[in-house]
């Protein structure tokens, strides 16, 4: 087994001096905690290594197995169409009309998405969508935000692809001035000026808005303004030094401690004491590398995994339930 795949890097543990993050709402109050790493699942909770388009079948028996079983929070993209160059189609269905099925359908699980593309979407649309389902849901909802990786999608939309830095940004304060009673404030989506109000207001203070990778912005924008970072798995070291210089920024503006989390590709072997052996993304691993490679993710400061089964060769159920039967407990 390659140890670069757990050691190295320094540990960030000053966060643990306190014991949860400033609270925005029930889901990422629950997902996130300092000093602590949790799981959650990619939609759709399926194996489809050969086609970038999913099934779907059993697609919301699969979110309520992930509920039952522990699971801390699905996570859900925005994929407008399918790209043959990007690979992967997401769950298919339109993020917010998802979610609010998701949400009449559990009841505890946190509703993520990762990431809403903004620069694709007018921002009051965005802002009223992701109110509704955070108050429909009993404040589950985490948005994750992002500039877009997908460059076919932009002339679709006829938005220009090297103005996504500045509307991504002018999108991201758009969201956030909703949360505020009658605001009044312009830019490039519109001039709100205090005679209207946007219905509903998110369960909290705001919506959670985590920013993945640098969407286009600099460290420090996404370090003032982000309530939490999406980052890329990579080897521990190197994982252990981004979020140990996320903190220092985040320090240096004069926030608070924020989480960070990161995807990771899974294929459970039927062995439990199966090494790590890398795929996408990810690795292929018995259950009980996986369970020292989180570890390790913990204790470089990463709060939480969102796993990814699509490459997944044993029975994704059967999966799901070795994954809650022996890990849960370590992460929870």
């Amino acid at each position: 087994m390659d140890d670069r795949f757990f050691s190295g890097g320094p540990a960030w543990h000053d966060v643990e001096a306190t014991a949860s993050y400033v609270p925005i709402n029930a889901g990422y109050n629950t997902v996130f905690r300092p000093g602590r790493l949790s799981l959650g699942l990619v939609v759709p909770i399926e194996s489809y290594p050969g086609s970038p388009v999913p099934t779907m079948v059993d697609h919301v028996e699969r979110v309520q197995l992930a509920e039952a079983l522990g699971f801390a929070a699905v996570w859900l993209r925005d994929v407008p169409f399918n790209v043959p160059s990007f690979g992967d189609a997401g769950q298919t269905f339109d993020p917010f009309v998802y979610l609010g099925l998701l949400a009449g359908q559990t009841h505890r699980i946190a509703l993520g998405v990762a990431s809403m593309v903004l620069p694709l979407h007018h921002p009051a649309h965005v802002a009223k969508a992701a109110a509704s389902v955070d108050v429909l849901s009993g404040g589950r909802l985490i948005l994750g935000v992002a500039s877009g990786d997908r460059r076919e999608e932009y002339p679709a939309f006829n938005i220009s692809h090297t103005a996504r830095d500045t509307l991504f940004r002018e999108s991201f304060e758009y969201i956030r001035r909703m949360a505020e009673g009658a605001p009044v404030f312009s830019n490039h989506y519109g001039y709100v000026g205090g005679s209207i109000d946007m219905l509903p207001k998110p369960s909290g203070t705001r919506l959670p808005l985590l920013v993945t990778g640098s969407s286009r912005q600099t460290p420090e924008w996404i370090a003032e303004h982000a309530d939490g970072w999406m980052t890329y798995p990579r080897e521990i070291a190197a994982q252990a030094q981004l979020v140990q210089d996320w903190h220092a920024r985040l320090e240096a503006a004069g926030r608070p401690a924020q989480p960070v989390m990161q995807p990771l590709y899974v294929d459970l072997a039927d062995d439990p004491s199966a090494a790590l052996q890398p795929i996408h993304l990810g690795f292929r691993a018995g259950v009980r590398a996986l369970r020292t490679y989180l570890k390790s993710l913990e204790t470089a400061g990463v709060n939480h995994v969102a796993l990814n089964l699509r490459f997944n060769q044993s029975d994704v159920g059967k999966s799901l339930e070795r994954l809650s039967d022996e890990l849960i407990a370590d992460f929870s």
